[in-house]
């Protein structure tokens, strides 16, 4: 192989970097990270410190602030969960200002949690409350659904993305049409589950037959749950691939600019030599991405 291949910067669009530290994630192949939940003055503070920082190789941020739960809610009392990194909506009335707050200190995107498995989920007049208030913010509102009905009521609720392909369950034709027909994107996640074989299958199926469908693929890693690798992870790719996704798609997820553009003209990703012939052997060529600009 001989000369370089351009590409869009390259973004994961999900990661927390309060578990996994904002200063690692410099030099690693990423241009841009999305955060999906946390202490919303910390990771604020991290968004601002890698914008002042990017010339150093550190991605752009842009993030959700607060895990938006109902009472008692996940991820509420999870040892991992950070302090402050979950808001309770106790109403429809109250979604208002919590949308608010994370909107003041600068998100991009707002965070509900759905997950039936482990407490209650906000009721559909809640959610939609929720989802009605960040539209009118001018940011799109993204969901971790876990449990049997949890991808439906996102969808009764008008929620934009997923923030995990759902694995828990397997997600009916009909739904994921829907899904697909409304414009719902799903972040991909799939490499978290390398160790539970069932739910990686489930999700690998449930993720194909979404992309068959027409459906919006996102690159992300959840990066921080759990000892998974910097920069683009080689298993996540892999996974996309065993999902049907080929080269064009693929790429697609990771540049995608989703929830708004995360970088300046001019950035993008730079890989030696030409993409593979082989698909199986695409993991491997974009794990060497470094991020360059284009003059």
């Amino acid at each position: 192989m001989s000369g370089a291949t351009w590409l869009p910067p390259f973004v994961d669009h999900h990661v927390h970097l309060q578990l996994v530290g904002a200063d690692r994630l410099r030099g690693t192949g990423l241009a841009g990270v999305v955060d999906l939940g946390g202490n919303p003055a910390v990771v604020a503070r991290s968004a601002r410190d890698a914008t002042a920082a990017a010339d150093q190789g550190a991605p752009y941020v842009r993030f959700a602030g607060a895990f938006l739960a109902a009472p008692g809610g996940y991820p509420s009392g999870r040892a991992w969960c950070p302090d402050g990194a979950v808001r309770e909506v106790r109403s429809p009335g109250d979604a208002e200002e919590a949308v608010a707050d994370q909107l003041a200190y600068g998100a991009s995107v707002v965070k509900v949690t759905l997950n039936a498995d482990a407490g209650p989920v906000l009721d559909a007049g809640t959610l939609a409350a929720v989802v009605t208030a960040a539209r009118a913010g001018g940011v799109p509102v993204v969901a971790h659904v876990e449990g049997a009905g949890m991808t439906e009521l996102s969808l009764v609720g008008g929620v934009d993305a997923l923030a995990h392909t759902p694995w828990t369950e397997q997600v009916d034709d009909g739904l994921l049409r829907r899904a697909a027909r409304v414009g719902q994107r799903w972040i991909s996640t799939l490499a978290i589950h390398a160790h539970d074989e069932d739910a990686q299958r489930a999700a690998v199926d449930n993720l194909g037959r979404f992309h068959d469908a027409g459906g919006r693929v996102l690159y992300g890693t959840d990066l921080g749950n759990g000892d998974l690798p910097l920069g683009v992870n080689r298993d996540e790719i892999a996974a996309l691939v065993l999902a049907g996704l080929d080269e064009d798609a693929i790429v697609a997820a990771l540049t995608d600019p989703w929830p708004r553009t995360l970088h300046p003209d001019g950035l993008a990703t730079r890989i030696l030599g030409l993409p593979p012939d082989d698909l199986a052997q695409l993991p491997a060529w974009l794990v060497s991405a470094e991020v360059g600009r284009r003059h």
